[in-house]
């Protein structure tokens, strides 16, 4: 997978859990955490940016590209 998703890094830096993310974005636990296992194929704008706006991160703070992969 090209697209790696570092939420855990986030997530950390900001002291948060998995489980406050997730009611903070409105999203179900399951559906995080298969973003954040970078076993989701897609993720919606609205998505990303509820999950920013609750870290207080960008885009490129949760998401990288490894170009070699």
């Amino acid at each position: 997978m090209a697209v790696r998703v570092t939420l855990d890094d986030v997530l950390h830096a900001r002291r948060m859990t998995l489980t406050e993310l997730a009611e903070r974005v409105d999203i179900t636990l399951a559906n995080l955490s298969i973003l954040k296992t970078g076993k989701a194929k897609a993720i919606r704008f609205s998505t990303l940016e509820a999950i920013c706006r609750a870290l207080e991160c960008q885009p490129g703070d949760i998401l990288t590209y490894d170009e070699g992969e």
